[in-house]
C-alpha cells in the first residue's frame, strides 16, 4: 500500500494542506495517509520542532506533502526544513514556473550553500558558511541534465562566477557535467539572468543554480504566473520525495480563509507524477484551470473565492472529468 506522510504544519500550511490531501484522496482512495507533527506550533508546546522520530516517520513513507512551517526569529530554534532536507538528503528541489507562455524549470540544490546550516554569532558579527562541494554540485547538475532531456534539452546555468569563487567552482562543475551528457547549454549571472527571465521567461527550458540563488529566482519569477500561491515544488533525493508549496506559512493571512491552495494542490499533482501516476496529475492540472476559467480563485489572484471554496471547485472540476472519462 502507499503511504503518504502529511505535514500541515504552520499558517496556512493547515488550512491548504488538506484540501491537497482530499484531492489525492479522490484520486487514490487505495493511499494510506498519516499525519506527522512538525513545526513551529510543536516547537511552542513541547519544545522540540522536529524529533528523531519524526524523520523516521517521514522516512517511512512512499511521498511526503508538506504545508509549511514558520521560522522564529530565536536562537535556541533551528530550521525544520533545512533539518528535514539534510537527514532525508533531498538534494534536488524542483520549482516549475509553468502559464500561458512560460514553461521554465527552475532546479535549485537544496542541502548547501548558504543553506548549509553551518552559522555562528559573535559580539560583532554574525556568520554563514557558503558551502559548494564537489559531490552535491556534480549531482544536482546531472538531475538538471535528466530533466533538461526529457523536456527541451537546453540547460541554463545560473551563478555569479564574476565575483563568487565558489560559484565558478559550481559552474564549471555543471558545464563538464552538462558535456558529458550531450546536454546544449548557456551560463549566466543570476542577477542578469532573474531580469531576463522576467523579460523574456520564453527563453527558458531548464535553469540549474545553487540554494539560495535558486530560492530567489523561482520566487521572482513566480510573478510570471500569478504569485506565490501558484508555484508548487518538489524536494527530491535518491531514496525519498517531499512536496511543498513555495508560498511558505503567510501568517499574516492564516485563519482568514483565504489562503490560495493551488500551490498545494500543484505540489500534490507533482507527489503523482513522482509515483507513476501521470494522467493523473495531468487531470489535476486540468481542474485548475477550469476552476480559473470558471472565474473560481482567491483573492490573491484577484477572485473571492474562499481556500475552501477554491479547493471544492477544483475537486469539482476534477470529479466532472473523471465522469466525462467514463462515458466517452
Amino acid at each position: 500500500m502507499t503511504s503518504i506522510a502529511v505535514v500541515v504544519g504552520d499558517g496556512i500550511g493547515q488550512e491548504v494542506i488538506p484540501v491537497a490531501q482530499d484531492v489525492l484522496s479522490l484520486l487514490h482512495p487505495e493511499y494510506e495517509f498519516y499525519p506527522v507533527e512538525i513545526g513551529y506550533g510543536k516547537w511552542k508546546k513541547t519544545g522540540v520542532a522536529c524529533t528523531p522520530d519524526d524523520i523516521v516517520l517521514l522516512r517511512d513513507a512512499d511521498a511526503i506533502i508538506f504545508g509549511a512551517v514558520t521560522t522564529p526569529p530565536a536562537a535556541d530554534y533551528r530550521s525544520v526544513v533545512l533539518e528535514i532536507r539534510k537527514e532525508l538528503d533531498l538534494y534536488a528541489n524542483l520549482r516549475p514556473i509553468k502559464g500561458d507562455g512560460v514553461d521554465i524549470m527552475i532546479v535549485r540544490e537544496n542541502t548547501e550553500g548558504l543553506y548549509s546550516g553551518i552559522e555562528w554569532q559573535e559580539d560583532d558579527r554574525a556568520s554563514t558558511l557558503r558551502v559548494i562541494t564537489r559531490k552535491g554540485s556534480e549531482r544536482i547538475a546531472r538531475a538538471a541534465c535528466r530533466i533538461a532531456r526529457e523536456r527541451g534539452n537546453h540547460l541554463t546555468i545560473g551563478n555569479k562566477a564574476n565575483v563568487i569563487k565558489s560559484d565558478a567552482f559550481f559552474r564549471d562543475i555543471c558545464i563538464k557535467t552538462a558535456e558529458e551528457e550531450g546536454v546544449p547549454y548557456t551560463t549566466a549571472f543570476i542577477d542578469a539572468l532573474t531580469l531576463d527571465v522576467l523579460m523574456h521567461p520564453e527563453r527558458y527550458d531548464v535553469i540549474v543554480t545553487t540554494n539560495i540563488f535558486g530560492d530567489i529566482l523561482s520566487d521572482a519569477a513566480a510573478y510570471l504566473v500569478g504569485g506565490l500561491g501558484m508555484l508548487p515544488s518538489a524536494n527530491i533525493g535518491d531514496s525519498h520525495a517531499l512536496f511543498e508549496p513555495v508560498h511558505g506559512s503567510a501568517p499574516d493571512i492564516a485563519g482568514k480563509g483565504i489562503a490560495n491552495p493551488v500551490a498545494a494542490i500543484r505540489s500534490a499533482a507533482m507527489l503523482l507524477s513522482h509515483l507513476g501516476d501521470i494522467p493523473g496529475a495531468t487531470l489535476i492540472e486540468e481542474a485548475i484551470r477550469l476552476t480559473a476559467e470558471a472565474g473560481i480563485t482567491t483573492p490573491d489572484t484577484g477572485g473571492k473565492a474562499t481556500t475552501k471554496e477554491a479547493g471544492a471547485a477544483v475537486i469539482d472540476a476534477l470529479l466532472r472529468i473523471t465522469e466525462d472519462s467514463k462515458h466517452r
